[in-house]
């Protein structure tokens, strides 16, 4: 099967799309079938990527304000696909490529959307109101459920807003972690003490600096514990457009701005070494990048808000292996001294064997299934 993923908003450091895409292409590839990846870029470019994927860059135009993405124009993806020919397309696009659900079903593609953010939630937060952004996100999301075959939620929380609407062609797959990449042996005493600065507690916020992510919630913690006289220091690993913002809010802080880490052993061992990792955004689908903390043994405080707090805190099949705070300063730095108040090793054992529930081959074999009833 000839199965072409798109996607628009990618880019070197779209962070989770970028490496959800990869590694379900080499999946994919790995089960016998042909992937073609389609994306934007800053030129022309057909090239092979490790893993056996075909990656197509189509030219489109830097997005201001968004510290790197680009969206193509749908009319050249279209063109493209008339001359790939797929058996099956996977688009990780909800907005600029929604209408590529239409194609496919006018030509008899099967077709899958990979639901990858809340669109009543991205609505409410930058354009409208709650109950307006719910209305207008009902009536696109029942659309978009019709011209697609399968409509794939990697969580409980996105699939609710299709629930809602009584959409019935959604499939819940879970997203999966690089267990062997992301370790508690990659624990490095002589990073961490580089990093902590001579402070008790190492924390982590890991992920890109924009404004629906709401990384001000982790330094605006850190103040709250230090005026509560805690012994922390926080390092932020991740880059975007609210960066300059958050180094002057942080300023007088122990805080460390590192930028964009893309070299991924780094990434493991600094998650590895910290005590906490922060994810404070309130719209995440699932967080790869919290999962990826949670692998290194690293446990997390998420937003309340999120799809997070149905991985981390504690149910009948396991123990919390981090905390869930409301979107508050206050609420987060006291998620974070509950965790810490957890013995290290107990809460490191149920972090990396949290993680340990998903697998990329879990989650490829269920995308391969969403594809399969689409076909």
């Amino acid at each position: 099967m000839r199965i072409v993923q798109l996607a628009n908003f990618y880019g070197p450091r779209s962070g989770g799309l970028r490496t959800a895409l990869t590694a379900l292409g080499t999946g994919y590839v790995a089960r016998g079938h042909e992937v073609v990846l389609v994306v934007p870029g800053a030129r022309a470019r057909d090239e092979r990527m490790p893993g056996g994927i075909r990656r197509i860059e189509v030219p489109a135009p830097l997005l201001p304000g968004t510290g790197g993405y680009r969206a193509v124009d749908p009319w050249r993806v279209t063109r493209l696909l008339e001359r790939l020919r797929p058996d099956a397309i996977e688009v990780s696009d909800r907005l600029t490529l929604r209408g590529l659900g239409g194609w496919a079903a006018r030509r008899g593609v099967p077709s899958v959307v990979v639901s990858h953010e809340r669109l009543d939630r991205l609505l409410d937060q930058f354009l409208l109101p709650d109950r307006p952004a719910r209305a207008l996100a009902d009536l696109a999301n029942t659309r978009m459920a019709a011209a697609y075959d399968t409509v794939v939620c990697t969580t409980s929380f996105a699939r609710a807003e299709f629930d809602r609407i009584g959409a019935a062609n959604v499939r819940q797959v879970p997203l999966g972690v690089d267990l062997a990449t992301f370790s508690p042996r990659r624990h490095d005493a002589g990073l961490r003490r580089d990093l902590v600065s001579g402070a008790g507690t190492l924390l982590v916020h890991c992920g890109r600096l924009s404004p629906e992510k709401h990384p001000e919630r982790s330094v605006d913690a850190v103040a709250a514990l230090h005026d509560a006289g805690a012994s922390v220091h926080l390092v932020v690993a991740g880059d975007g457009p609210r960066r300059a913002a958050l180094e002057r809010r942080a300023s007088g802080l122990p805080v460390t701005f590192l930028g964009f880490v893309g070299d991924r052993p780094r990434l493991a061992s600094l998650l590895a070494s910290a005590d906490v990792s922060i994810a404070p955004g309130p719209h995440e689908t699932f967080g790869l990048s919290a999962l990826e903390a949670l692998a290194s043994g690293t446990p997390v405080v998420v937003s309340r808000s999120s799809a997070l707090p149905e991985i981390v805190t504690s149910d009948a099949g396991h123990p919390a292996c981090g905390a869930s705070a409301e979107d508050s300063p206050e609420a987060f730095a006291a998620g974070i001294t509950t965790v810490l108040a957890a013995d290290p090793d107990g809460r490191r054992h149920a972090a990396r064997s949290r993680a340990e529930q998903f697998g990329w081959p879990e989650s490829v074999e269920g995308m391969l299934a969403s594809l399969t009833a689409a076909a």
